[in-house]
């Protein structure tokens, strides 16, 4: 393995055909049989209405009147519609409550057609809702874990229309790569074509960018059987040494190629503590005077003493020690990567997300 590049990979794993992808699918339905916790009517009018055109689909009148029923939540459908799936075949479908129900858990999804993007439907998702987390209120207190306004249906919509691919009619495919990389790309074009000279004895693949190898299938076999033949053959991968920060949760990724060069870093922090404290003023006795209340406010300033490490990073080990040694949390490293990148001293790309 040349010196740099990453580990062995199968090209399966790394890379996947252009017409063997998936299709997003969305609708919109209705749960029933919540116990009381489904949307309240008045604050989601388009539950109400549809609940009405649902049971006049069926034959029933709804005229006149206000329905008060709370075990009815509208939601929205989603599903991936996988490649080369057939008319009749069952797929998993997300729920997610569009009003303002308290908990889908116990509920069953009725009837709800799935369309694509071109508007036509090509599944139908019914079954009982799956939900993880639970909620539970009181007159004074609630409790809620997880996520109750959200499930899943196992299998729960059936295809009912196929996406025409016509895999084995193609004579030229087009490969990506999940991680765009130049090196990587040129890497299983190598591969393939070594491959391919001994087994065809000619020449199959040409690398386009980054991101896309084109193979040209030989005479005389399937483009399944072709791309069977490939798909594991090994391929040293590389990657761009990449720091990934996700502010939000103060969780940060450092790839194993991440270097930083000598620099020395202090870092401070300076926590201030706001306080409200009203004071309630009595008036004087038999002063006919009125009881008040006094806004008064403590503020409190706090900078521990800060350290000064100095941080020289051939490799990953180093520099987490490095970071470690300033007795920083999460959230003071990214502030310190951020500016270490400021200074030029970073050989990575930050990626703040």
């Amino acid at each position: 393995m040349p010196p740099g590049r990453g580990p062995t990979s199968r090209i399966k794993d790394i890379a996947s055909l252009q017409s063997a992808r998936d299709n997003q699918l969305i609708g919109y339905g209705l749960v029933i049989g919540l116990q009381g916790s489904g949307d309240g009517l008045r604050n989601s009018p388009f539950t109400e209405q549809s609940m009405r055109a649902m049971l006049e689909n069926l034959g029933i009148a709804t005229e006149g009147g206000r329905a008060r029923s709370t075990n009815v939540a509208a939601v929205i459908v989603t599903a991936n519609l996988p490649a080369f799936v057939e008319s009749g075949t069952r797929i998993d479908v997300s729920v997610s409550s569009l009003g303002d129900a308290a908990s889908l858990a116990g509920g069953t999804l009725v009837m709800t057609p799935l369309r694509a993007a071109d508007g036509e439907i090509y599944a139908v998702a019914q079954g009982p809702v799956i939900v993880s987390g639970f909620s539970a209120q009181g007159q004074a207190e609630s409790l809620t874990q997880g996520v109750p306004t959200s499930g899943r249906v196992p299998n729960g919509a059936i295809v009912e229309r196929e996406v025409d691919s016509k895999l084995n009619a193609l004579d030229r495919m087009t490969l990506q790569l999940r991680n765009p990389d130049f090196s990587t790309a040129v890497t299983i074009v190598d591969v393939v074509n070594e491959f391919a000279m001994n087994r065809y004895g000619v020449r199959v693949a040409g690398e386009q960018d980054s991101r896309t190898v084109v193979l040209n299938k030989p005479k005389g076999i399937s483009t399944t059987r072709f791309f069977a033949e490939l798909e594991n053959l090994p391929v040293s991968t590389d990657a761009p040494a990449r720091v990934v920060v996700d502010e939000r949760s103060g969780t940060i990724v450092i790839g194993q190629d991440v270097k930083i060069q000598r620099v020395a870093i202090s870092h401070g922090a300076l926590t201030v503590r706001i306080t409200e404290m009203p004071r309630v003023v009595q008036p004087d006795p038999f002063s006919r005077g009125e009881t008040a209340v006094e806004p008064f406010t403590a503020i409190d300033a706090n900078r521990p003493d800060s350290k000064v490490a100095i941080i020289d990073g051939p490799d990953l080990q180093t520099l987490v020690a490095g970071l470690n040694r300033l007795g920083v949390k999460p959230d003071g490293i990214i502030a310190i990567l951020q500016g270490i990148k400021s200074a030029g001293a970073l050989q990575a790309e930050l990626v703040i997300q």
